[in-house]
C-alpha cells in the first residue's frame, strides 16, 4: 500500500513509518520543516514538505493522490497555546480529511485522544485540546466518502512497547506506550473491517493482532 501520514515527524508517526516500511509499504510523511526529512528517510519514509496550517485543500490532495490510505497523526504538541489546538488538532485534521475525499483516498485513520469531545467543558489548554480533537473526530465521522477509524489512546508513554493491548469502544483510562499505538495503527490499516469504529486503546493482555481482529466488524 501507499500510505500518507500527516504529522510525519511526530513520535508516533516515526514509529509507524518504520513499521509500515518494514512491511513493504510505500510510506509518505508530511512535514513542516525540511530538516526533519532525514529522520523520515531513516525510518523508511518519503518526506513531503507541506504546512497543513497554511496549505490549500488542493495542495494537500495533490500529495494524497494515488495513496491507498491516509493517517492523521499531527498535533500542535504540549508546548503550544490554545490557538494552535484549533489550527492543528482541529482545522488541519478537517483539511486533511477534505483533501483525502478530493483525492479519492477512502481509508482514513485519525489519531485522537481519550476523552475527546466537541462538547468537553473547561478553559484549560488541555480542555481546548480535547474539544479540538473531538470536533475533528466528529467531522471525519460525518464524511460518507471516507472509510474512517478513530483511535483514542490513553496516556502516552515512551516505555518500550509490549505488544499487549486493550482495544475497545470504551476501555477506561490507562497508559499506552507509543510503540504499541504505532503497532495498532499499522494493524488497523491492514484491517478494513475496523471502518466506522471509534476505539480506545490502553495497555492490556491481548496481542495487537488479536485485539484488532476482535473488534473488526463490530
Amino acid at each position: 500500500m501507499r500510505i500518507v501520514i500527516a504529522g510525519g515527524h511526530g513520535q508516533i508517526a516515526l514509529r509507524l513509518e518504520k513499521l509500515l516500511a518494514a512491511r513493504g509499504n510505500e510510506v509518505v510523511g508530511i512535514i513542516r520543516k525540511a530538516e526533519q526529512g532525514d529522520d523520515l528517510r531513516e525510518a523508511g519514509a518519503e518526506p513531503l514538505l507541506l504546512d497543513l496550517e497554511s496549505a490549500s485543500v488542493e495542495e494537500v490532495a495533490t500529495g494524497l493522490r494515488g495513496a491507498d490510505a491516509a493517517v492523521f497523526a499531527a498535533g500542535a504538541g504540549p508546548g503550544s497555546g490554545s490557538a494552535r489546538k484549533d489550527t492543528v488538532d482541529k482545522d488541519a485534521a478537517v483539511l486533511f480529511a477534505d483533501a483525502a475525499v478530493r483525492a479519492g483516498v477512502r481509508r482514513f485513520v485519525i489519531v485522537s485522544s481519550m476523552g475527546a469531545s466537541p462538547r468537553h467543558e473547561g478553559d484549560d489548554i488541555f480542555d481546548v485540546y480535547l474539544r479540538a480533537k473531538g470536533a475533528a473526530d466528529e467531522y471525519v465521522r460525518g464524511l460518507d466518502a471516507l472509510d474512517w477509524t478513530v483511535l483514542r489512546p490513553g496516556m502516552l508513554t515512551n516505555d518500550a512497547g509490549t505488544g499487549q493491548v486493550r482495544l475497545e469502544a470504551h476501555t477506561g483510562r490507562g497508559p499506552i506506550p507509543r510503540d504499541d499505538v504505532a503497532a495498532v495503527l499499522a494493524e488497523l490499516l491492514d484491517t478494513p473491517a475496523t471502518t466506522g469504529l471509534t476505539l480506545e486503546l490502553i495497555s492490556g493482555s491481548a496481542p495487537v493482532s488479536v485485539a484488532v481482529k476482535s473488534v473488526a466488524g463490530n
